[in-house]
């Protein structure tokens, strides 16, 4: 078994041996998840993650028992699994053709509650920052203020598909 970062890439190969033949067979797995992001997700989710991400689906199932905050509750899930694992994933715009739509429902989303949720995450971050063992995770503050603010037209990628 072999474990590799390549330019920020991760690589698993592992290689079985074939007992009848007796050749090996490898097999590469790229673009999981790095030991250190994995480590960063799961103390985020101990100290509050969850509890922000629960939040997100809350509103986000309250939105989609109406008809027409269905669009926005489904920007809630989204935003909701951004913040289940801030580590390791990025917001990205889509460059869809639906410009004039997608600013339409921002702005609407910015006046219902999107401000709100961006300056929670602004404040959270500025405090986490105040101490060095606080930093990574209020910087993933910082990454959340982008997609709370201004969910629509924005995708959740992987930081490796970027490179």
């Amino acid at each position: 078994m072999l474990f590799a970062l390549d330019g920020g890439r991760c690589a698993l190969q592992v290689s079985f041996k074939n007992l009848n033949t007796g050749k090996y067979l490898s097999v590469v797995i790229t673009n999981f998840m790095r030991p250190d992001n994995i480590l960063g997700n799961i103390l985020w989710l101990i100290f509050g993650g969850f509890i922000a991400a629960l939040g997100y689906f809350i509103g986000g199932f309250v939105l989609c028992l109406t008809v027409v905050g269905i669009p926005f509750g489904l920007q809630c899930f989204k935003i909701g699994l951004f913040v289940l694992r801030p580590f390791g994933l990025q917001a990205v715009s889509t460059g869809s053709s639906a410009g004039c739509l997608s600013l339409l429902l921002n702005i609407i989303w910015i006046i219902c509650g999107g401000f709100a949720a961006a300056i929670a995450h602004l404040t959270f971050g500025a405090l986490l920052c105040l101490t060095i063992i606080g930093i990574p995770f209020g910087l993933q503050h910082f990454k959340l203020i982008e997609v709370s603010l201004m969910p629509f037209g924005k995708r959740i990628v992987s930081r490796v598909s970027l490179k």
